[in-house]
């Protein structure tokens, strides 16, 4: 048997802390209300114009990107699909439980909090190397199709999804930049000391928010 087998409940421990945590993060930035991440500005956007819960459209983005997939010809692991599943209803549920602070310092408390709690989710479900997530899936898809760089597609996805949300309603703002700026290098922080062994981080890409992060293979 495989050290990679052995670690099997270990990462899926890993996988599902992630994600939860995850969820939480982006629950916090939504409640500070200083804005979101480009796909959350997308996600609340929506939910906006369809009177939907923020979740029930993350989970709706999710599985239609996984849709893409198909044609991309990416193969879809254990991580992909709860990454799908599981992140949009756990903001729905942290949201239940969280208010806006009325204080401009509660608010940029629960900012900060969720950027970098966000940084180590990302560190937890993708160090676990069970699979990336949806949008990541489809960012290295487009760029292998397309022959465009990963930077590129990453950028041109995240411009337009932003400027969608955005036009719908979507919370635009000091949290976005902030989120920008700050995702990578906490997530490339955590990665390296939250990956499993066996588990290899592609350094072709800086760590996209998925939300978010570079694409993992198990070795076997």
């Amino acid at each position: 048997m495989t050290a990679n087998r052995i670690d099997i409940p270990n990462r899926l421990f890993r996988l599902a802390l992630g994600l939860v945590l995850f969820g939480v993060s982006i629950a916090l930035m939504l409640a500070a209300g200083l804005g979101v991440d480009s796909w959350d500005v997308f996600h609340q956007g929506v939910a906006l114009l369809t009177n939907r819960s923020f979740g029930l459209v993350a989970v709706a983005t999710s599985l239609g990107v996984l849709l893409l997939w198909v044609p991309l010809r990416q193969r879809t692991g254990l991580g992909t699909v709860a990454n799908a599943l599981v992140v949009g209803p756990v903001v729905d549920i942290t949201l239940r439980y969280l208010a806006t602070p009325d204080q401009m310092t509660g608010r940029i408390a629960l900012l900060v909090l969720g950027v970098v709690l966000n940084g180590v989710a990302t560190g937890l479900y993708i160090g676990a190397g069970l699979g990336p997530g949806p949008r990541d899936g489809l960012m290295t898809g487009l760029a292998s199709r397309t022959g465009r760089s990963i930077g590129a597609v990453r950028t041109a996805i995240e411009v337009s999804v932003l400027a969608i949300g955005w036009a719908l309603g979507g919370p635009v703002g000091f949290g976005t930049v902030l989120f920008a700026v700050s995702i990578g290098p906490l997530t490339q922080f955590f990665l390296a000391r939250l990956t499993l062994g066996e588990a290899e981080v592609s350094t072709t890409s800086e760590p996209s928010p998925e939300h978010v992060g570079p694409t993992l293979e198990v070795c076997t």
